[in-house]
């Protein structure tokens, strides 16, 4: 991928090769040594210093593929090597979902940039149908995922999906996971690149090796090529974006974004990377991690916390000298917009003048017969090509013109609204406590029940007002950069577990980009937040200047003021004020796998020996 001779007509670089090497040689490379060590491969600490490391030291995860097809899907649950089964399982996407008890799977599929055939829509629904009780997740990394799968029927389902080119490799653990893209990439009218061969061409370069099938944690990368940055690079560990520089396009390459418990903007490496060097970096980029990369805890062990510590600078200049060999060409930012959470949504016309439709599905839940009947439409009206988007949604490409009012017709009948409601639009939620067991609170059906409520209260709200739900601190579900977030806990009041959730607002990626700000002191009970955001959002109309939207009212106000429009709506019997808990507020645990047992199963614990002993 790299020039030689140290020239790279795309980016607009001219350097020779000797004065290249005088740049990479004009002092030494000066490594940061942290005060106490943190596990860093290079630097000499190669002893594992938790479960997880040690786990991964004493066989690679992807060697567990032979075993569940020919033992444990053979002779059951009960065979599972406990380490293969907490962490290993990951490796091909299988998590232990709740009730653990029951002995039963989550497993998601890979979709690179969400680019999905209806034959792969077909043996999806076929998958969900047969093994996975019909239920289907569209996740905010494009992903699918299925629930209550038996170890037994694994090699089946893989083999079902396999036969039209999907897999589950890497969707979980310590490796590179789905790589992420605009869900319109080929087809959409004003993109400066069609990005899908350099999102296909990174996940294959960085998954189902074991030159980087053990990373320090989780590595999330987002590669985009439309001018709305719709793939959140913002806050993923490499978000790559294209714009145009003196007539060329290229990528600014951002590092060291991510979300959960502590979480980080992505800062650009203020390079412009020409399109056919963007594998290399990120190959560079992922090298450094899995080397300098801490591993002391896990809870440090993303690479934000490494591009904090050394600066961005600093990061940029060991991927030169070390792992690339070579200067990068310096280049501005990309532009920034305020269409970053683009969700696809409504009818858009295509470059070739063909329309697209997007349609949401309420927080990311669907099934199998819709599954099938949305392949259906995508073969009957265009050319059966469907994608999945950041936002939960879904997206049918190719269909002409005259062909869009039956095509959104035939979705309504599946229960899918291509021109729907903001609420409907605009909630997400992850998968909560229904089977990830380390959520605290039920987020799914609350988030229908929320926009079901907001639709009959508000049936006249036109503006963007974006609701995200979460059943822990982990942020699967982005509440720190919504508009309205909430992250969901457990208080236990007079002896009962009780859910209640955090409010977080303002959130907003792209322009004046930012974290949502907690609202101190505003912990609604979980039955009252239909009550609380219905009165929020009518303060706001009551207040917005004519220009204001909802995003644009929350940035304008200050601190205090934030505070008190958060405790102003709060409906009476909503409230739960801080130090309320019995026994302090029960929160997921934050690390995958590091625990067999919740926040929650612990409160409930508390609750019912509290209750026995009066």
């Amino acid at each position: 991928m790299s020039e030689t001779n140290g020239q790279h007509p795309e980016a607009g670089g001219t350097l020779a090769e000797s004065e290249e090497d005088s740049l990479l040689q004009d002092s030494p490379l000066e490594i940061p040594r942290p005060k106490r060590a943190q596990g860093q491969w290079a630097l000499g600490y190669m002893e594992p210093l938790t479960p997880q490391e040690a786990n991964k030291r004493n066989q690679d995860g992807l060697d567990v593929f032979e075993r569940i097809i020919h033992q444990y899907a053979k002779e059951g649950w009960d065979s599972i090597d406990p380490a293969d089964l907490s962490g290993r399982f990951r490796w091909y996407g299988l998590y232990t979902q709740r009730p653990e008890e029951d002995k039963m799977f989550m497993m998601r599929i890979r979709i690179p940039g969400g680019q999905l055939t209806a034959e792969q829509l077909d043996a999806c629904a076929e998958l969900a149908r047969r093994w996975g009780e019909g239920v289907i997740d569209v996740t905010d990394r494009q992903n699918f995922q299925f629930h209550n799968l038996h170890i037994e029927d694994i090699p089946e389902a893989w083999a079902t999906i396999s036969a039209v080119g999907l897999s589950t490799l890497q969707t979980c653990g310590d490796v590179t996971r789905n790589v992420l893209g605009c869900p319109t990439a080929g087809v959409d009218a004003a993109e400066y690149i069609d990005a899908t061969p350099y999102v296909l061409a990174v996940g294959h370069r960085l998954t189902g090796t074991k030159e980087f099938s053990n990373l320090p944690r989780k590595y999330k990368i987002s590669i985009t090529g439309c001018a709305d940055r719709c793939g959140h690079e913002d806050v993923n560990d490499i978000g790559a974006v294209a714009h145009r520089v003196d007539g060329r396009v290229g990528f600014d390459v951002l590092v060291g974004g991510g979300l959960s418990t502590t979480p980080h903007m992505a800062q650009s490496l203020g390079a412009f990377v020409a399109p056919d060097e963007l594998v290399e970096l990120c190959v560079a980029i992922t090298t450094c991690f899995r080397d300098y990369g801490y591993r002391r805890t896990r809870n440090r062990a993303r690479l934000k916390f490494l591009v904090a510590d050394w600066g961005v600078e600093k990061f940029r200049e060991v991927v030169e000298k070390k792992y690339l060999n070579r200067r990068l060409v310096d280049g501005p930012p990309a532009p920034e917009t305020h269409a970053s959470h683009r969700d696809h949504a409504g009818i858009h016309r295509q470059a070739d003048s063909n329309m697209y439709v997007g349609f949401p599905l309420v927080a990311g839940r669907t099934d199998a017969d819709q599954m099938s009947g949305i392949a259906a439409i995508s073969r009957r009206y265009g050319k059966g090509r469907v994608r999945t988007t950041t936002q939960q949604k879904m997206v049918i490409l190719d269909i002409p013109e005259a062909k869009v009012e039956a095509a959104v017709g035939e979705l309504a009948a599946l229960g899918l609204q291509v021109r729907s409601s903001s609420f409907r639009r605009s909630t997400m939620a992850c998968t909560g406590i229904e089977f990830c067991k380390l959520a605290v609170t039920e987020t799914k059906g609350r988030a229908a029940t929320i926009v079901d409520e907001l639709e009959k209260r508000l049936p006249d709200f036109d503006d963007y007002c974006r609701i995200n739900i979460n059943g822990c601190p982990n942020a699967c579900a982005r509440f720190q950069i919504a508009d309205m977030g909430f992250m969901g806990s457990i208080v236990t009041i007079a002896g009962v577990p009780t859910e209640v959730f955090q409010v977080y607002l303002g959130g907003h990626l792209g322009e004046e980009r930012h974290f949502a700000r907690i609202a101190k002191g505003a912990r609604v009970r979980a039955e009252k937040m239909p009550d609380y955001i219905e009165a929020l959002l009518r303060l706001y109309l009551q207040r917005r200047l004519p220009e204001q939207d909802f995003s644009h009212f929350l940035n304008a106000l200050d601190e205090e003021s934030l505070q008190a429009f958060a405790r102003e709506a709060m409906p009476p019997g909503a409230l739960v004020e801080a130090g309320t808990s019995e026994g302090g507020s029960a929160h997921a645990v934050r690390d995958a796998g590091e625990h067999d047992d919740t926040a929650y199963a612990r409160a409930q614990r508390a609750a019912r020996a509290k209750a026995e002993q009066k």
